[in-house]
């Protein structure tokens, strides 16, 4: 399936299944009703920006956007299954690691262009959320609300969700990383 399939379906099914009428959704994220038309029809690819706004009113996380839904999920996710997006405005790229089978931890693979920035706003969530970046290659700045990170291969970074995250590549190569997502409850707290 293509990506924008892909996520023209999750979206559509989300909003869908939350019962939220365009407009619900488009007041909720603050991305226009002619926008979530366009996604969901598959006819728009959505920056990181747009879909991080659209995760958050509908309460999931960026990575379920990428999500493959089946009907008997299975545990084993193999290099060529694995949904594959690149952001049209700082020209990341991220690979869905994790299987389709249920699961409160997510991995995601990115690989960052040299001299780009993405921020991302952090709506409330109905869920806690905790993410962690391993850095495998190149440098990258990870800022989390009022704290910032300068990150070399090997490094490692955790930190919730929930408030500004931003992430910039001030290197002259690619840095690639993984992104460790685990999200609680928040009645587990």
């Amino acid at each position: 399936m293509d990506i924008n399939q892909l996520i023209a379906s999750r979206v559509l099914a989300l909003r869908n299944a939350r019962g939220l009428s365009l407009a619900a959704l488009a007041e909720r994220s603050g991305v226009s009703r002619s926008n979530i038309s366009l996604i969901e029809r598959g006819e728009s690819s959505a920056t990181a920006t747009v879909l991080d706004k659209l995760a958050g009113a509908l309460g999931v996380t960026l990575a379920s956007l990428f999500a493959a839904e089946a009907a008997a999920p299975s545990p084993l996710s193999t290099r060529a299954q694995q949904p594959v997006w690149t952001d049209p405005d700082s020209g990341y790229t991220r690979r869905q690691l994790s299987p389709g089978v249920r699961s409160p931890m997510q991995l995601v693979e990115v690989v960052f262009p040299p001299g780009r920035r993405v921020s991302y706003e952090q709506p409330s969530h109905s869920a806690d959320i905790y993410q962690q970046v391993w850095l495998l290659e190149g440098t990258i700045t990870v800022t989390a609300g009022e704290q910032q990170w300068q990150l070399q291969a090997g490094d490692c970074v955790a930190f919730r969700e929930g408030q500004p995250i931003a992430y910039e590549n001030p290197g002259a190569t690619p840095a690639r990383y993984l992104v460790g997502l685990v999200t609680l409850p928040f009645s587990l707290l």
